[in-house]
């Protein structure tokens, strides 16, 4: 016997019902099912730009990760990791330091083997030579931050323990509010503080990208995840892999989430594209001589005179792993 219309479209309107309902089980079995990670970063700059953009397109997801993105001081970071609070921090100079000071953490990948961090002034002062004596601001104490612009006017010739005073002043916006104040006569940050900067008169002395190698944002882990968890290591590493590409890839899209990511508008946003596209790894390969400059910078600050191996400090094996599985060839 012919089947009726209705009853057709009955029981098709019930297949559509069910296999609704089954996408949306299946969904929240995926999401039940992945790992949910805990990963701490500073701030919202364009260095830590592989976050959103391994969470956004679904890079995380792919690889069964649910990721939290917990802003944290890197100080406070560090104890979180050794006590199993945070799984994965992302500045790495701080972890560089507490590596080399015995604390048992490790960095696996880097997301920003150089950095695009500029040094910016009131218009009176010329020159970094001018800055002797006076005060710089910064974001924190004992972040990733510092340890740059210590190692910027080490490059520029001044002693950054003698001739400069740090004030730690707090984000982008209150930096530069205390340098149109005359609270600090200079101060260093992440594109767009350099583009803010110049639209309030102020003037640019030097870039850290044209003075060395530093690697700035990646993955530090807990010595015992290496061990304990390599296979979540790797799947963070594949999406990392993936997220940076995405950057040097596809420019509408990344300008897109540094407008949301980094609260800023499109011409400011484009003009951060700009600046910080080279510094992004298409592997996350960790330069060596970046990796020694940051390991003999903190011997000198915990006054260490011992030879710290590169082995003391990262663990790339994982990524080794990861990028053969990937078919990246690293030259």
């Amino acid at each position: 016997m012919a089947c009726r219309p209705e009853a057709y479209d009955g029981r098709r309107g019930m297949k559509k019902i069910f296999v609704g309902w089954l996408a949306i089980f299946l969904l929240y079995a995926s999401v039940q099912a992945a790992d949910k990670i805990r990963i701490g970063f500073p701030d919202f700059s364009s260095p830590f730009l592989s976050l959103p953009l391994g969470q956004k397109p679904g890079f995380f997801q792919q690889e069964g990760i649910q990721a939290e993105f917990i802003r944290i001081r890197s100080t406070v970071a560090l104890t979180a990791l050794v006590s199993g609070e945070l799984d994965y921090h992302t500045v790495l100079g701080p972890g560089i330091a507490a590596a080399v000071r015995g604390v048992a953490v490790k960095i696996v990948a880097c997301y920003t083997p150089t950095v695009a961090t500029a040094l910016i002034a009131r218009p009176e002062f010329k020159s970094v030579e001018a800055l002797r004596g006076k005060t710089i601001g910064l974001n924190s104490y004992g972040g990733g931050l510092e340890g740059q612009a210590r190692l910027m006017f080490k490059k520029l010739g001044l002693d950054p323990d003698k001739d400069i005073k740090f004030l730690a002043t707090g984000g982008v916006e209150s930096r530069l509010t205390a340098l149109k104040q005359g609270l600090t006569a200079a101060t260093v940050g992440s594109p767009p503080i350099d583009f803010l900067g110049k639209k309030l008169g102020f003037i640019v002395l030097a870039r850290a990208n044209e003075l060395f190698s530093y690697p700035s944002s990646g993955l530090i882990v807990n010595a015992k995840k290496i061990k304990e968890r390599p296979d979540e290591i790797k799947r963070m590493i594949k999406a990392g892999i993936r997220a940076n590409r995405y950057i040097n890839q596809d420019r509408e899209g990344t300008i897109r989430a540094m407008i949301e990511w980094m609260k800023i508008d499109r011409e400011m946003a484009t003009a951060t594209y700009d600046s910080v596209l080279k510094t992004y790894s298409d592997d996350l390969s960790l330069p060596e001589n970046g990796l020694r400059l940051l390991i003999d910078e903190a011997k000198k600050n915990a006054k260490l005179n011992r030879e710290v191996s590169l082995d003391q400090v990262a663990d790339l094996s994982i990524l080794k792993e990861a990028q053969k599985e990937l078919g990246i060839t690293v030259r």
